[in-house]
């Protein structure tokens, strides 16, 4: 059995004796470590003594961050050759900034280092990120994104080099190129069928807490399976839900309508009249009710189509919007436009399988070739005149 190790950087909490203890400063060129107790008092000790100590352990806190949630701590060999070279790339830059010197060593200067712009004794730590900053954006786009550089920014500097203090060159390294988690084994067909269950409920009720939902999961696992069943913690049914349906901070209205019941994804929409936004705006402009008329304000009310980015309908209304405004906007949406005396039998609206005589005998006119659709999906602010959708 491995012994369990210390964690002695600044901030952790040390048990010693049963009392706690803070670390203030590790030295490690003296080998000491300077401990703070609760009431102020300062201990100077020595890493021996620590190690050495038989009643000498890492705080339940400080123990659960230091293990990283029991996961496999993160290294070299889970890149890949091309994601290595690109990590240390990525140390190059990080070390130029901080220390001018690509390899972080100045007495091995590699050809015309230090740069000017990053020369320690002429510019500080910000002025040297700065600079990083603007010369990785004077990059060629393509080249950068091939590089992993194309997002860099002065918050991303201080990010790497925080985390290359703690992992060394996997500070510079993206999450997103390790291995996806081993998932949670702990839980069963049972509760995930009670867990998407609670979520098609929930959906129509008020906002609840994550404590509510547990227990809303675990009475139907209970009610459903019987006692046999083992029900994860709570925070695991907390992890779980973030994951399949994200941290959920939005209305219930918008978490009912962004995607399919516990899908947890956002709607893509790939073709017209799928999604249609609706929404009103004071026009910035005048305009005359007649020609010696005086120039009042109007209010645009219009049907965008979310796929194509076209105004499917508009209307302009002399005083505020009302229901009825909007009402005839979706029937504006969805009737065919005439087609004009003066616009020639081109303009006329082809369909294909359906004669023009009985598109003609439906709407009562000629149609005129502007695509017209029943919408699938309406999405509309809070505004009162909405109210009848």
């Amino acid at each position: 059995m491995t012994a369990p190790v210390l964690d002695l950087t600044a901030g952790s909490v040390l048990v010693l004796d049963g009392a706690a203890w803070t670390v203030e400063q590790l030295e490690p060129w003296y080998g000491t470590v300077v401990l703070t107790g609760r009431d102020g008092q300062r201990l100077r000790v020595s890493v021996r003594f620590l190690i050495s100590h038989p009643d000498c352990r890492l705080a339940s806190r400080s123990a659960a961050a230091a293990a990283d949630r029991g996961r496999q701590p993160k290294t070299v060999r889970d890149l890949s050759p091309h994601q290595r070279e690109l990590a240390y790339l990525r140390l190059a830059h990080l070390l130029e900034a901080g220390t001018g010197f690509r390899s972080g060593d100045p007495s091995r200067p590699g050809p015309g280092e230090p740069k000017p712009e990053y020369d320690p004794a002429r510019t500080t730590l910000t002025q040297r990120r700065h600079a990083k900053v603007a010369e990785l954006r004077a990059l060629d786009a393509d080249q950068a994104r091939l590089l992993g550089l194309d997002r860099v920014g002065y918050r991303t500097l201080i990010r790497w080099d925080v985390a290359c203090r703690r992992s060394g060159v996997m500070g510079c390294a993206d999450d997103r190129w390790l291995r996806p988690g081993g998932g949670h084994p702990s839980l069963a067909e049972e509760v995930r069928e009670a867990i998407f269950a609670v979520r098609q409920d929930t959906l129509h009720r008020s906002r609840i807490s994550m404590r509510a939902r547990a227990v809303l999961i675990g009475q139907f696992v209970r009610e459903k399976y019987g006692t046999e069943v083992a029900i994860p913690c709570p925070e695991t049914l907390r992890l779980v839900w973030r994951e399949w349906f994200g941290p959920g901070g939005a209305r219930q209205r918008y978490a009912r309508s962004v995607a399919p019941a516990g899908s947890g994804q956002h709607v893509i929409v790939t073709r017209p009249g799928q999604v249609v936004a609706l929404d009103t705006t004071i026009l910035p402009v005048k305009v005359r009710e007649s020609v010696f008329g005086e120039p009042v304000s109007v209010h645009l009310t219009l049907a965008l189509d979310a796929c194509t980015h076209s105004l499917v309908a508009f209307r302009l209304t002399m005083v505020s919007d009302s229901s009825v405004d909007v009402a005839m906007l979706l029937r504006d949406m969805m009737m065919p436009l005439p087609l004009r005396g003066d616009w020639g039998e081109e303009l006329e609206w082809p369909y294909p399988g359906i004669p023009a005589a009985v598109v003609a005998q439906f709407a009562g006119y000629k149609v005129a070739g502007l695509p017209f659709f029943a919408p699938e999906t309406i999405t509309t602010d809070h505004g009162s005149v909405y109210k009848i959708l």
